[in-house]
């Protein structure tokens, strides 16, 4: 059933990718992040690095390539492994995200980098805050869309026990500090 579900999802995600405005970061496809700018709608929030993030502050939100992860990762039966992987994964593409903000033509005006997520354990070791979403529909919504991923992923699927999505956020000048290839 897993099999199939994966089957159909790789079907529909390059439908998603196209409406959903995605970019690949790298040309290599390296990256396991796909992003878009957006303007963030929820509460005011004070980074550790002293970055206010407001209402409409434009952002670049990150998603996680999972159909590509998956596939990757489907043969790895240690959750603690497939974690380790992952986390590899996105140090890895995190000074792709730098040069990518730094050619982007609305470099100037992006404040920062968002991304939701239900693996939040460990990233603040690559840099990111977690915080928790304030609006409680967007916390169910988020929590909805996230059950396939969970499916998926999770030998021991139990729906009761849905782990919270949360926001990952790092500052653009803490993102450049911590991953801008010096040369």
């Amino acid at each position: 059933m897993r099999n199939c579900f994966l089957s159909i999802w790789g079907i529909i995600d390059p439908i998603y990718y196209f409406f959903s405005r995605l970019t690949v970061i790298d040309k290599e496809k390296q990256s396991v992040f796909r992003v878009r700018l957006t303007r963030y709608k929820g509460a005011q929030i004070i980074l550790s690095d002293g970055t206010k993030i407001k209402k409409n502050d434009v952002l670049v939100k990150i998603h996680l390539h999972n159909i590509k992860l998956m596939r990757e990762l489907r043969t790895i039966e240690s959750a603690v492994r497939k974690g380790m992987i992952i986390y590899q994964k996105v140090y890895i593409s995190m000074p792709l995200l730098v040069d990518y903000i730094s050619k982007h033509k609305k470099r100037d005006d992006i404040k920062g980098i968002i991304g939701i997520t239900m693996l939040h354990k460990g990233v603040e070791r690559l840099g990111f805050e977690v915080v928790k979403p304030s609006n409680h529909f967007y916390r169910f919504f988020k929590k909805v869309t996230h059950l396939p991923i969970l499916y998926l992923t999770s030998k021991q699927f139990n729906a009761q026990s849905i782990p919270n999505s949360y926001y990952l956020l790092i500052s653009k000048e803490k993102l450049q500090q911590k991953y801008q290839k010096r040369g």
